[in-house]
């Protein structure tokens, strides 16, 4: 029984030393004087808030994206003892001492330093050679983007990770299907890609656009196996539930799941609670809580209230009046009933409050006991402030002119009587008895006059219109006609730039075109039953199309449909993509296209001389990259990308 113990426990493991060398040099490309500079760059005053507010507990949700991302960056400053106690209000400003800023950094950094081997990875699944994926890897490993971007607290990398993790995952487990399927790693792999996928979207939103590629090529796939006559029915539905089961319900599951636990770790009061409902920010510690604690359940004749308009655009807000009356005349001629203004306030102020009144009664407090109001009761509200009656008549409203004005009566003992009557409608009432209840009720105020509906609408909403001066358009990144100052020194000419590598990025470009001529050029031919490739190099080609000038696409072009302020950061997933592709159409233009011997040693010996232009590139820019030397006046006119394309020609 013991007879294991007489012999010695051998393990035998296969090490791939490329992926260990370039593992170790992506960490050092990203992690070298990681805490440098001490202050906070760009974006960080932007992320730096969010992770302040997980540390101290405090509610918010940030509107431009779910909260996986922040998570994890708040993770960095958990495990490294960070208090939340700093100010983020100003770009440049340096950090105090409880901030742990290489510990805050760290995991974009290392998703950033692991994109260098996971490019080696991906194109060994899709089957190029050793020397192309290494030419990926070391692609992505001398790109000065995406070393800039990853080496600051800030999501770009994080996403590209998960990114090109759904990618990777999902072709290991497409060769496990050709050998093993249902295995463990074949399950494995299969379960990694819906994770990986429901991590990215978890970061960004624009994380949707490689999921949905990812699901693209996985439905593609599926088609064929539906048609695949050697697999039984039952065999090929298992197929078709365990894909939709990894790559649609954990997906799902798991980004619920972020939520889950974004609620869980903030659950106090703060500065965005008003953009949630009054349920929510009750349920919310030292906020609307302490103030309802105590107070009544159902609202009654007497009652003080403020009403929230659940619906409001752009922003949440409140009934709102105030001493000042409409304009005798607007801008436009049209004439108005010069009453006093109701309106709808974004903010928590005095003048949101209102009585609730019984028509047949002249009190303005609560009786004793209280007098419920009831789904169908007719009632007046009565601004506190004013102690004027909420009213409406047939004048038109000054932004909706089609709609009633709605005002606080003022007798002006002319012909126009008030009409203030308003019959309570609770949307979403269990019976036609049911109380008003504060918080958990939602409810319509009718006008029982003319039997319109009270809607609300801000008469202003101040905006900031200027355009950022590091913005740019979807056209700037594909020619790098634009870059970002990240970082200025205080006292020396030290500085950060997000500048790509110029060599790489129009060589990425380039070798997307060629692709696509490629791709249509072969298919013609093949419609004429001409096959230039072999059928395994045609569905390896078409693959590795899909996923690099695919994956592209989808991370690109949608940013012309969107009307947000752009920067080149948000190039970079798209760039990865191209990045990958580029190698992949090197090696097939040395296997396919330049067959003699003599002409294939000539296409090799300018795709090193390439390389080494990309390295002298990477290495000129290397000083805004890092920002770790004084630069002078002419050093960093010649760090211009043109510029450094001219130093390139004429060192060449």
């Amino acid at each position: 029984m013991l007879g294991f113990l007489k012999r010695p426990v051998v393990v035998t493991a296969d090490i791939n030393l490329n992926v260990v060398v370039l593992t170790a040099v992506g960490l050092l490309s990203r992690l070298w004087q990681l805490a440098y500079p001490r202050a906070v760059v760009f974006d960080e005053v932007y992320y730096g808030q969010y992770i302040s507010f997980y540390m101290k507990r405090i509610f918010f949700l940030d509107g431009s994206g779910p909260p996986f991302g922040h998570m994890l960056l708040a993770l960095g400053g958990y495990l490294g003892g960070f208090d939340g106690n700093f100010l983020w209000n100003r770009i440049g400003a340096e950090y105090s001492s409880n901030v742990p800023v290489w510990s805050l950094r760290l995991l974009p950094a290392l998703t950033g330093a692991l994109l260098v081997p996971m490019a080696y990875q991906i194109l060994l699944e899709l089957g190029f050679s050793h020397c192309t994926a290494t030419g990926a890897a070391l692609l992505m490993l001398i790109e000065n983007a995406l070393i800039t971007q990853s080496r600051l607290m800030l999501l770009e990398s994080v996403l590209i990770f998960f990114n090109l993790l759904a990618v990777l995952s999902y072709l290991k487990f497409s060769n496990s299907q050709k050998q093993r399927p249902f295995s463990l790693s074949w399950w494995f792999w299969l379960t990694l890609t819906g994770v990986a996928c429901s991590c990215a979207v978890g970061v960004k939103y624009v994380g949707v656009c490689t999921y949905l590629l990812v699901l693209a090529v996985a439905g593609v796939h599926a088609w064929h196996l539906i048609g695949d006559r050697t697999l039984s029915h039952v065999r090929v539905l298992c197929h078709l539930l365990a894909r939709a089961a990894a790559l649609l319900v954990v997906p799902a599951l798991m980004y619920l799941l972020f939520f889950y636990v974004h609620l869980i770790l903030v659950y106090r009061s703060g500065p965005h609670d008003q953009i949630m409902s009054s349920a929510f920010q009750a349920s919310l510690e030292g906020g609307l809580a302490r103030i309802t604690q105590g107070q009544p359940l159902e609202v009654a004749y007497g009652s003080q209230v403020t009403l929230k308009n659940v619906f409001g655009k752009p922003v949440p807000c409140w009934l709102h009046s105030h001493q000042s009356t409409y304009p005798m005349i607007y801008e436009n001629g049209r004439g108005s009933s010069h009453q006093q203004q109701v309106t709808c306030y974004p903010f928590k102020d005095v003048n949101n409050w209102w009585i609730v009144k019984d028509p047949g009664r002249h009190q303005l407090v609560v009786s004793n006991p209280p007098r419920p109001v009831r789904h169908g009761d007719v009632v007046q509200l009565v601004h506190g402030m004013t102690t004027r009656f909420l009213n409406t008549h047939d004048v038109a409203a000054p932004l909706s002119p089609h709609s009633q004005e709605v005002s606080c009566y003022v007798d002006y003992n002319i012909s126009m009587p008030s009409q203030n009557l308003w019959r309570l409608d609770i949307v979403n009432r269990e019976s036609d008895t049911e109380v008003w209840k504060t918080i958990l009720s939602e409810v319509r105020l009718v006008h029982v006059n003319t039997s319109a509906v009270l809607k609300w609408r801000m008469l202003t909403v101040r905006s900031d219109d200027s355009e950022h001066k590091y913005s740019s358009s979807p056209l700037d990144w594909i020619t790098l006609d634009t870059s970002i100052a990240y970082w200025l020194h205080p006292r020396t000419s030290a500085q950060i730039h997000l500048l790509g590598n110029v060599v790489i990025w129009a060589s990425a470009s380039l070798a997307t075109l060629v692709y696509a001529l490629l791709f249509l050029w072969y298919l013609l031919r093949r419609r004429r039953s001409i096959h230039d490739l072999p059928e395994d190099s045609w569905l390896r080609w078409v693959l590795a199309g899909a996923l690099c000038a695919g994956g592209w696409a989808v991370n690109y072009l949608p940013f012309f449909l969107m009307e947000k302020t752009l920067f080149l950061y948000h190039y970079l997933p798209a760039l990865t993509f191209q990045i990958l592709l580029l190698p992949v159409v090197l090696q097939h233009i040395s296997d396919h296209l330049c067959r003699p011997p003599l002409l294939r040693s000539l296409f090799s010996g300018l795709v090193v001389a390439w390389y080494s232009c990309a390295c002298h590139v990477f290495n000129t820019l290397r000083p805004l990259t890092y920002g770790d030397r004084s630069l002078s006046p002419s050093e960093l006119k010649a760090l211009r990308w043109k510029d450094s394309w001219d130093i390139l020609i004429r060192k060449s």
